[in-house]
């Protein structure tokens, strides 16, 4: 494991409360120190303007340049920005695209432990009809899955936040060679990620949403994982995948209902031990980061999972099922 970790990170900060804060990296990193992960930090590159503006467009990325030059302001009511938020963005999108380069060199996973966070901007933003950014600057995910794209033709994008990655949807909608697969809370912030959202014309079947039921557990996630997630990545057979991983689904991480604990994570990161990672933190603001991530990475780092015997709830099963009604004209499930 490599990880790619900047001071500068924490400088993105609110000038009073708020969720989105540089204790979230504090956080994260107890609890990689905790486990004996907390190795092989390495200081990541900056993108410059241009990386950015092959995601973004020019009036996006020149109004956060501004505004984060102009000193503290909010973009929406969700989003701030710093006066060295322009540095955090630029340097977490350089980190995310770093990820990806080494993650097609030798499989292993490779974290990009950043902030701000970026699946919910959009090319020029606020994306889907979404009411704001969701803390959100620039698409991190984005920028490491073009990296991917340049190199390896069709990429794999999973997102399992709490919340839809409604930014990466938007940007890849129309592109057939990236297939985006996403968890996430059913009927929550942005409002996005239904199942009929399957991908623009030329491009039906990259996109795959999963919404899940309100209080969700491991069974439910495990089941739609097993279900859905891992057909499609056989199918597939990816170089690398992109990970956008958020871990305010664990329960008590509280902005949603979601009910998960190490054990979800700990069979995601195993289940996805075969393949190289570029690990891309998103959301998670407490208990998630601190127990979540490691567990993840411990379940990669020990490899495949044995099946287990798993009672998902009816709604999830129905989700399932709906979905492989819509997707398998495209996909093995």
């Amino acid at each position: 494991m490599r990880i790619f970790y900047s001071e500068v990170f924490k400088d993105h900060k609110p000038e009073g409360y708020h969720p989105e804060n540089p204790k979230r990296l504090e956080l994260t990193i107890e609890g990689l120190k905790e486990r004996g992960l907390w190795i092989n930090v390495e200081q990541p590159p900056m993108a410059g303007i241009n990386d950015i503006l092959k995601v973004h467009s020019n009036e996006y990325v020149k109004k956060i340049q501004a505004l984060s030059e102009s000193g503290f302001s909010f973009v929406d009511p969700d989003t701030y920005v710093s006066p060295h938020t322009w540095e955090a963005a630029l340097t977490a999108f350089g980190a995310s695209m770093q990820v990806a380069k080494l993650a097609l060199k030798k499989k292993d996973v490779y974290l990009a432990l950043v902030r701000p966070p970026g699946h919910h901007a959009g090319k020029k933003g606020r994306a889907l009809g979404a009411p704001t950014l969701g803390f959100c600057i620039f698409n991190n995910a984005a920028g490491a899955a073009l990296m991917l794209k340049e190199k390896a033709g069709k990429v794999v994008i999973i997102d399992f936040d709490v919340h839809h990655g409604n930014g990466t949807q938007d940007i890849f909608w129309d592109e057939e060679d990236i297939v985006h697969i996403d968890l996430h809370e059913s009927g929550i912030y942005p409002g996005s990620g239904d199942i009929y959202e399957i991908g623009g014309k030329g491009a039906e079947g990259s996109k795959i949403n999963l919404p899940m039921p309100h209080y969700s557990k491991d069974d439910d996630y495990i089941f739609v994982w097993q279900e859905i997630v891992l057909p499609i990545l056989e199918d597939i057979g990816p170089r690398a995948i992109v990970v956008s991983a958020g871990f305010d689904a664990f329960k008590g991480d509280g902005l949603a209902t979601m009910e998960l604990s190490e054990r979800f994570y700990h069979f995601a990161g195993a289940s996805l031990s075969r393949f190289s990672l570029a690990l891309i933190l998103e959301g998670g603001y407490s208990v998630g980061l601190r127990k979540g991530l490691p567990a993840f990475i411990e379940g990669y780092l020990e490899g495949e999972p044995e099946l287990e015997k798993i009672s998902p709830k009816y709604g999830t099963i129905k989700v399932v099922e709906e979905v492989r009604e819509i997707q398998s004209e495209w996909w093995g499930i």
